[in-house]
């Protein structure tokens, strides 16, 4: 069993920066692959990024490309979500899931664990 706790989330304004952490404990972490999501209000839960088990495989949603950098430090149990040039879109509840296996998926049902989100608010 995994657990998983995301930390780094607040109020932004458009242009700006947050990092996101999503800190596991309770698993061999380096053997699970990782994405996070997104929910907006009133709206669907997205995939943002994800990232294989040893991070040589990433990949972003067209509405982050270029902005957001998914890594991991599988020595310290964390997967990192830098969030660059953010816009009010971006605003929404930020969740990291992790599936044991080398390859992310962008269904989030194929994620077994998830934390409880932290709140990403971008003001224009």
């Amino acid at each position: 069993q995994v657990q998983l706790v995301e930390s780094g989330g607040g109020l932004v304004q458009a242009g700006g920066s947050l990092r996101l952490s999503c800190v596991a404990s309770g698993g061999t972490f380096s053997r699970y692959a990782v994405g996070w999501f997104r929910q907006a209000p009133g709206k669907e839960r997205e995939f943002a990024a994800g990232i294989s088990w040893i991070g040589n495989s990433i990949k972003y949603a067209d509405s982050v490309k270029g902005r957001f950098t998914i890594s991991r430090d599988n020595a310290k149990n964390t997967v990192y979500l830098q969030m660059n040039s953010l816009k009010p879109e971006d605003t929404a509840v930020y969740y990291c899931a992790a599936d044991s296996g080398q390859w992310y998926a962008t269904d989030s049902f194929a994620y077994n664990y998830w934390g409880q989100g932290t709140q990403v608010t971008v003001s224009s």
